[in-house]
């Protein structure tokens, strides 16, 4: 029922007002979170020294922990990998690595597949044939005739080595210095091409300086004085310490390099939001009268409490990545559970201990104090009490909006993206063009490397391989390098991309069929590793987004002290999560955004780890502002107010907060998307739509609208569960 007498002034709580206005009482100080809060306030000096002696660690660490972070992204146990790991084991060389692709152009009138030509492009390559960590395939060692172009001139050669091999630009180099006068020299590889070739962006410190400037702006705005830099002090210390504690996860299992972007960003960002959380609420308390010590007391019991329960829900979220069976994505799960853990522990420590030494001091200039007091905000209250009025318009319009964008997420596909759409400048750009130029297909930047034992005739095994459809050439090199300890390898070059159906095609057809075509035979590429990846990676899906979705249920139950509004949040989240995957469809898949934003043409494809990871940060990230609304409409609900009043008035003092903290997450995210990979800039494309459809569709509207339609029903709790919360 639509509240009236809440038509013209902010709602206030009907039943004790003892209640809401004394949330700090000694039993509720006796919950956990209040006693923490009266312990860090008692002692706060110590708890000051501690935190700063971990952040000085972090500091003196960082540069250890970076440099022990790793570049893998394999599957064990898989065919492929295995595969990969023999053929390192006997040819020192990693085949699940994309290799790196030379064009060699002749001066005008020269013929590669002629004598001086070979002497020629053999010249050029002769410092990569030396060294014995690097395997070369050309016309030279393997006479296949598809590896000059048609115009006669042109010869491609792929360099294959490990791992921590040198960049395409840097063999260029190489071949270009020792190549006859006249032959110009081009390269590019896949890895470069992900990575923006030689350009690194703005890099990790600066994207954090970028998102730490743009977060200092808005909190300038919200709170009007030197308070503002609070919350960036416990982002600081909680992106330290977080750094520290992988630095211990990277001792006994290996992390990705991915981490370092993900602690400094979205811990910058949510550090922040928690930090918000708590300030408003000592504000409001202050405002109320009490005195500092008090007032940071009942923050800490208060705040706290929502903060601690925002924290377990984002872990709950990422609890996904680390039951994968892929170390990779562990890896970003370990590094994604420690950022709001970390985040939790400093925000409800660190911080009231600065706002009970110098909270009162930060107050400066004090034009805003008397409003930003109070907390509650009347435009909000407003906006609560019109969605309240026409909750069924409002449900439906919200609605319209999110299922068109869900229902687009259904064409989604998931992959290695299109290489042209992997950079648009730099030396691995230009050698792709040059590539296109010549034209050898894109397909060689995934060549399927096939190892056979040399009793089946490596060259009839290549000319058999080379009949399937989709495939470009198939070569069978000769020399020590290409033949040792009674095996061969032989090299398929695919005639499109990986993201080609033709190419998926016959990847299959290899990985269905290769013992018939050469018995005892097994093969490996980028290419099978992206089928087994995907496989690994959503083939176990459901039932950990399962055990996610149920482990959230209980934790929201007792967080809400509801059995309804745990699944209404599912539902919420589910939905918002669901319009996100429709965004990266429109933006990337089909590039109806990219281009206008990066000069990135359609991907063809979602990169295969993006939608998981973006589900992850995005279920728990989302989830902190349906754990920050409800908690605080709860409030007013046990003080007494009627189910609507509690709708505004909870919205009316959490509104201004949430969409403040998600336009410092969608900055954190804007800055993460200058990063030079296009991985990243999806994922923070993902996360930062996803953020802003949260906070404005999903939170400022659908959940005020279904809250109001549910009424009193929201609150059923068990009488056994009531008299267990209270106070």
């Amino acid at each position: 029922m639509t509240p009236t007498s809440s038509s013209q002034t902010l709602p206030r709580p009907t039943g004790n007002p003892e209640r809401s206005l004394t949330p700090g009482r000694p039993a509720e100080r006796r919950t956990p979170t209040g006693v923490l809060g009266h312990f860090v306030v008692a002692h706060r000096r110590w708890v000051l020294l501690f935190w700063l002696v971990v952040a000085l660690a972090g500091i003196a660490t960082i540069g250890t922990v970076t440099s022990a972070l790793s570049s893998a992204q394999s599957v064990p146990g898989k065919s492929s990998f295995e595969t990969a790991q023999r053929i390192l084991h006997i040819y020192g060389t990693e085949d699940d690595i994309p290799p790196d692709l030379l064009m060699l152009r002749l001066p005008p009138g020269e013929r590669a597949q002629s004598a001086a030509g070979r002497e020629a492009v053999a010249e050029a390559l002769a410092p990569l044939s030396r060294q014995r960590s690097l395997r070369v395939l050309s016309y030279e060692n393997s006479r296949d005739p598809r590896l000059v172009a048609a115009n006669g001139s042109s010869a491609l050669a792929l360099v294959f080595a490990k791992s921590n091999g040198p960049p395409s630009y840097d063999l260029a180099h190489e071949v270009r210095a020792a190549a006859p006068p006249g032959v110009s020299v081009s390269a590019t590889s896949y890895y470069d091409l992900a990575a923006g070739s030689q350009s690194h962006g703005l890099g990790v410190l600066a994207e954090t300086l970028v998102g730490a400037v743009g977060a200092l702006v808005i909190l300038a705005i919200v709170f009007g004085s030197l308070l503002a830099l609070l919350p960036l002090v416990v982002a600081a210390v909680s992106i330290m310490t977080t750094f520290l504690a992988i630095g211990a996860v990277t001792t006994v299992a290996p992390v990705s390099q991915l981490v370092e972007y993900l602690i400094a960003l979205i811990g910058l960002g949510v550090a922040i939001d928690y930090s918000l959380l708590v300030v408003t609420r000592w504000r409001e308390e202050l405002g109320r009268g009490r005195p500092n010590a008090e007032a940071v007391e009942v923050a800490a019991a208060t705040a706290g409490r929502t903060v601690a329960f925002s924290g377990v829900t984002v872990g709950i979220g990422l609890l996904s990545l680390v039951a994968l069976p892929i170390p990779f994505m562990r890896s970003l799960g370990y590094a994604g559970i420690l950022i709001p853990l970390v985040s939790v522990v400093v925000a409800v420590t660190l911080l009231p201990a600065l706002l009970a030494t110098l909270g009162p001091r930060l107050e400066w200039p004090h034009r805003r104090r008397a409003h930003a007091a109070r907390a509650a905000s009347r435009a909000w209250a407003a906006w609560t009490r019109g969605v309240v009025r026409h909750r069924a318009l409002a449900s439906l319009g919200a609605l319209v909006f999110l299922g068109a964008l869900a229902v687009t997420a259904f064409q989604i596909r998931v992959g290695t993206v299109r290489p042209n759409s992997l950079s648009r400048s730099g030396q691995a750009e230009a050698g792709l063009v040059a590539l296109q130029r010549d034209g050898f297909p894109v397909g060689a930047l995934a060549p399927i490397e096939v190892l056979v034992p040399a009793e089946d005739n490596p060259a009839a095994v290549a000319n058999r391989l080379s009949s399937l459809a989709g495939a470009y050439t198939a070569a069978s090199p000769t020399g020590p390098e290409w033949q040792r300890e009674g095996t061969a390898l032989v090299d398929l070059l695919p005639a499109s991309a990986t993201t080609a159906r033709s190419n998926t095609e016959l990847l299959r057809t290899i990985s269905s069929d290769l013992t018939t075509i050469a018995p005892g035979a097994r093969a490996t590429s980028f290419g099978l590793d992206e089928l087994e990846w995907v496989h690994a990676l959503y083939g176990s899906a459901p039932y950990v987004l399962g055990l996610v979705a149920l482990v959230t249920l209980v934790v929201l139950a007792f967080a809400f002290r509801s059995l309804v509004l745990p699944f209404k949040a599912l539902a919420l989240n589910v939905l918002s999560v669901g319009s996100v995957m429709g965004v990266l469809v429109v933006v990337w898949q089909h590039g109806l955004g990219s281009r206008l934003v990066w000069g990135v043409p359609a991907t063809g494809a979602v990169v295969d780890f993006v939608p998981l990871m973006v589900f992850a940060f995005l279920f728990g990230l989302s989830m902190d502002y349906e754990v920050f609304i409800v908690s605080r409409v709860r409030e007013a609900r046990e003080a007494g107010a009627a189910a609507d009043d509690a709708v505004i008035e909870g919205l009316s003092y959490t509104g201004r907060l949430v969409t403040s903290a998600a336009l410092i997450l969608v900055l954190a995210f804007a800055a993460l998307a200058a990063a030079p990979a296009v991985s990243l800039k999806m994922f923070a494309t993902g996360l930062g739509a996803g953020i802003l459809i949260d906070a404005t569709v999903v939170r400022g509207l659908l959940l005020p609208a279904v809250l109001s339609i549910i009424g009193e029903r929201a609150w059923a709790w068990p009488r056994a569960g009531r008299r267990m919360h209270a106070p």
